[in-house]
Formats: C-alpha cells, sequence, structure tokens
C-alpha cells in the first residue's frame, strides 16, 4: 500500500492543551508523526511525498473569511500588548448568535476556534496546509486506480468545520479527500473510527445526500465532543437519511466494537458508494492516553479486514492515535489487516 507522507507537519509543534482548566503539554506533536511513519516502514509499504494541489480542495470546503482568519491570526494576535505565544481564544459565542462579525483577533479566534485544544501558531497554517495536501495526493491515488492509500496526514481534521477549528483540527482532511473523490464518483461514504466523533466532518456534509457520515465513537454524553455525535442526529434538509451515528459505551472492547460495525455496514451497503473514506483514528486503543474505548492491537486488524470485506476503492485519512507504546503497532496491524483481507 502507498503511504503519503510530508515533512511539512513539523511546523507544527502546539505546546499547550487545556484539560479541566489546568495546562499540560499537548499530545498532538510531530512525534506521534514519527511513529506511526517508522511503523509504516517496518511494514514493508513505499513511503510517497505530498503533490501540491493549491488552496483549491481546501476552498472546496471551508469558508474564504475561516481560510483568511488561518492564514493571517498569528500576525495579527502578536500585535495585541501581553498576549500569549499561542492563539488560544478567551471567548466563545454560544450560537455565534447573528449579530456581525468580529474585527479584533481575540473575537475572531473565538468565533473560528471552538475549544482550547487547537492552538495556533507559526507554521500551524503551512503544516494544515501540507495535511490537507496528503489527503488529497491519496484521494488521488486512490482515484486513479489503487485499490487503497494510506495518509498520514497531521495536524488531523475531522474536528474542523468550514469555518470552525477544533480538537486539534484544522482542516477537515477527510472532508476534502471526500470532496476530491466525488470528481469521478457520484456517491462516497467517509467512516469515521476515532475515539471522538467525527463532528466537523459530519457538520461539513449534515445538509447533502451525495456524501453518507458514519462515526462510531465514545458517546459524546460523558466524552468529547461533547454537544455533537448523538444517534438522532441523521442530517437535516436534502441530507436527512445520510448521517449515522454509532455511540459507544466507554470502555467497549474489539468484540463490541466488531459487533456495532455491522450496523455501520449496512448503511454503507445501503447507500452503494462507489468510493470509502476511512477517518482512520488509532485511538480507541486500550492504552491510547485519552482513553475512551478498549481496542486491542490485535483488534485493529481485524476491524481493518472488516472494511476491506466492503470491496470498495479506500482511502485512509490518519485522524487521532497519541503516544503510548503501542501506537506504531496499532497502525501496523491495521494496515496488515486490510492488505491480507484485500488480497484474499
Amino acid at each position: 500500500m502507498q503511504v503519503v507522507y510530508t515533512e511539512d507537519h513539523r511546523q507544527h509543534h502546539p505546546r499547550h492543551f487545556l484539560v479541566n482548566g489546568a495546562q499540560h503539554e499537548s499530545p498532538e506533536v510531530p512525534e506521534r508523526a514519527d511513529r506511526l511513519l517508522a511503523a509504516a516502514r517496518a511494514g514493508g509499504h513505499g513511503i510517497v511525498g505530498r503533490q501540491h494541489f493549491g488552496r483549491g480542495p481546501v476552498a472546496d470546503i471551508h469558508t474564504p473569511e475561516y481560510l483568511q482568519f488561518l492564514e493571517h491570526i498569528v500576525t495579527r494576535w502578536r500585535r495585541i500588548e501581553g498576549a500569549s505565544e499561542e492563539v488560544i481564544p478567551n471567548i466563545h459565542p454560544q450560537g455565534r448568535w447573528q449579530t456581525g462579525y468580529p474585527a479584533s483577533a481575540v473575537g475572531q479566534a473565538g468565533w473560528h476556534q471552538a475549544d482550547t485544544a487547537c492552538p495556533i501558531s507559526e507554521g500551524t497554517w503551512e503544516a494544515a496546509l501540507a495535511s490537507a495536501d496528503v489527503a488529497v495526493t491519496g484521494a488521488e491515488i486512490v482515484r486513479q486506480g489503487a485499490r487503497a492509500a494510506y495518509t498520514l496526514c497531521r495536524p488531523p481534521g475531522h474536528h474542523a468545520y468550514p469555518d470552525m477549528a477544533g480538537g486539534f483540527c484544522f482542516l477537515n482532511n477527510s472532508a476534502i479527500a471526500a470532496q476530491w473523490l466525488r470528481r469521478t464518483h457520484s456517491r462516497v461514504a467517509i467512516l469515521d473510527i476515532d475515539v471522538h466523533h467525527g463532528n466537523g466532518t459530519q457538520g461539513v456534509f449534515y445538509s447533502r445526500p451525495d456524501v453518507l457520515t458514519v462515526s462510531l465513537h465514545a458517546d459524546p454524553v460523558r466524552f468529547y465532543p461533547f454537544f455533537w455525535g448523538h444517534a438522532n442526529e441523521r442530517g437535516e434538509g436534502d441530507g436527512t437519511g445520510y448521517n449515522l451515528n454509532v455511540p459507544l459505551p466507554r470502555g467497549t472492547d474489539t468484540a463490541g466494537y466488531l459487533q456495532a460495525m455491522d450496523r455501520a455496514f449496512q448503511r454503507i451497503r445501503a447507500f452503494a458508494p462507489t468510493a470509502l473514506v476511512v477517518a482512520l483514528g488509532l485511538d480507541p486503543h486500550e492504552d491510547d492516553p485519552l482513553k475512551g474505548l478498549s481496542i486491542t492491537t490485535e483488534g485493529f486488524a481485524e476491524i481493518a479486514a472488516r472494511i476491506a470485506g466492503l470491496k470498495l476503492p479506500t482511502l485512509l485519512v490518519q485522524e487521532g492515535g497519541y503516544l503510548s507504546d503501542a501506537l506504531g503497532d496499532n497502525l501496523k496491524s491495521f494496515l496488515s489487516g486490510f492488505e491480507a483481507a484485500a488480497g484474499s
């Protein structure tokens, strides 16, 4: 399987992460990609670099207002006397009332950043664009006839809305890739297997019938992102019935997860897509530091084999999965399980 990667992700190195109001070191660091890349190489997969697609694929998903914010906010933030090194909002307008768009950098940070887990610093914009290019490069590989490709995207993307960052995510790589696949595929399904609900991806396609969004995740009633990912969220307008959430009890193990996948696959088969994007989170693992589910390393191979059994051109887009001794092994298990099933 071809693996798409770029060193440009290193330009984004967040320092801070608030947990229950306390400041901690961010878990979304360059070492994540280092371990995943080493695992892909150890698995014998060929590494290819990103192609440069310009801003078009990103602008197909994200608003120009938001993209302008991401590109220029660091420079503007640094003009504020006493401001933090990283752009971290201290105000979040609930409901984002339609009373006008703020002119100040502080107000716009609150408008465009859903939480304090997406600090923006010098290099974040460039790294996010590069990560989107990685996703589109993989989508193009699949579009040109490959059975599957894996895109080592960092920073991740599935919490990013058209005009809002959140949860370590700035540009929605999975959505951008799905939109690229729509150039030749009339129906594309996105299956999100990250431990957290793919709320941004859901938001992008919530009113659209051409992209089915399915997410299996820890129940948000007591887990991030809290306000999205519930079973009653089915889509709206023309997209009603094209969104499926399968929230799982905290600590769900491999057997319980595989059982829940049957429901997700029923919906995917009913949609009859001609291509599949998998938002590949490795954070459902039992030893992931963000702890929500209890999938074993061997369980990732079983999950991957089930996905390969759909027999669809498949793009794997890296989402979560944080530093633990098992991180690399989890990726190797997933990729080997997928290839073994796809080749059978």
